[in-house]
């Protein structure tokens, strides 16, 4: 064979390989995924405003939600103060779901989760079930804005059980705590954790350093920790990730998944920094958990839900998301959603991704 014909040969094997890998692992596009969502997949309170939402199910099949409420009489802004995490059970993954019982109730000021529980993301690991969570303490008190002793102590916990059913043991001390200098040095929130194929645990949580005018602080990045236990210690990595060039806050929310061949994300976008086209949900890919990219289709949904026999209903809110895997693949997107600009009564919304008859 000639050199020229063993070059072109080289090209059509490559080419070949090329397309095999591609077809393998197509570009993941979860907005070409959502259906439209039943009525029955809206979990909402009379009493209490519902946020976060984060759902496993067990060996039996029942679906357990866990979830942030607090009471409506007190105002959206009252999450930070006096929200608590709560589990509600279903026997279909849209739901209905009903509520069951306060799982992290408050147990004293003077522990670093004691008014204050928020951010739940369950995930299994082996057989135990660990509950990730920010908690938080303070003086207690509703204010008309947002009650600063509460969140400028925002740590992340986690707690561990048997089942969903709990019993849950909590820690006397944070998972994750600041560390002066660098960028959780005021707070930090919003965990998501997914195990390592190689072995090991991958968080993403959100992270707010102390360099910018207080209150409030800034600016507010993400950072990646790693570590040999799903308890613990964590490791936290220099570099924060899902940033955009000129926001001090470009997105928050995290949610990570582990596909075929990379990790996964799904943020918030304020502002559509990532998506172009407003506040939305953005999706990010990485293939070792450290380094992320906007993925190739960045947009995973407007701020809206398109209902069974609706029209698009266009929401002030449409944030917190969180994904159930059936047999490792994406299958319904869990989300906070309000109706009102006030954000009171708020709810969960259970969007499913295949078709609602798929769903097992």
């Amino acid at each position: 064979m000639t050199a020229s014909l063993r070059s072109l040969f080289g090209l059509i094997c490559f080419t070949a390989l090329s397309v095999g890998a591609e077809s393998a692992t197509p570009e993941l596009d979860l907005s070409q995924q959502i259906q439209p969502v039943p009525e029955f997949a809206k979990f909402s309170d009379s009493e209490f405003n519902v946020w976060c939402g984060s759902m496993v199910r067990d060996d039996s099949g029942k679906c357990h939600l866990f979830y942030s409420r607090w009471p409506k009489k007190l105002g959206h802004l009252a999450w930070v103060s006096h929200s608590e995490v709560a589990r509600a059970v279903a026997d279909h993954p849209l739901g209905p779901y009903k509520h069951v019982e306060v799982v992290l109730p408050p147990r004293g000021q003077e522990h670093w989760d004691g008014l204050c529980t928020h951010n739940p993301t369950v995930m299994r690991f082996g057989n135990k079930y660990y509950l990730y969570y920010m908690g938080n303490t303070g003086d207690g008190k509703v204010v008309s804005g947002l009650n600063w002793s509460h969140r400028n102590k925002q740590r992340i916990g986690v707690a561990v059980a048997d089942s969903p059913s709990g019993p849950w043991s909590r820690s006397d001390k944070p998972l994750i705590d600041t560390t002066p200098g660098f960028h959780d040095a005021q707070c930090l929130a919003n965990p998501s954790v997914v195990a390592k194929p190689e072995g090991g645990y991958l968080m993403v949580y959100k992270a707010i350093a102390d360099k910018g005018q207080q209150p409030f602080g800034g600016p507010v990045v993400h950072v990646v920790a790693t570590s040999d236990a799903p308890t613990g210690p964590f490791k936290k990595h220099p570099d924060p990730v899902f940033t955009s060039p000129g926001s001090s806050f470009a997105a928050e929310d995290p949610f990570i998944w582990r596909g075929e061949d990379r990790y996964w994300a799904i943020v918030k976008d304020f502002g559509g920094n990532f998506t172009k086209v407003g506040t939305s949900l953005a999706l990010f890919e990485s293939r070792d958990g450290i380094d992320w990219k906007l993925s190739k289709h960045p947009l995973v949904s407007k701020v809206g839900i398109r209902w069974e026999g609706k029209e698009w209903q266009v929401l002030p809110k449409l944030e917190r998301p969180q994904l159930w895997l059936q047999n490792g693949k994406p299958a319904v997107l869990f989300c906070a959603a309000a109706e009102r600009a006030d954000l009171n009564h708020s709810f969960n919304v259970a969007i499913p991704l295949i078709p609602v008859d798929s769903l097992k």
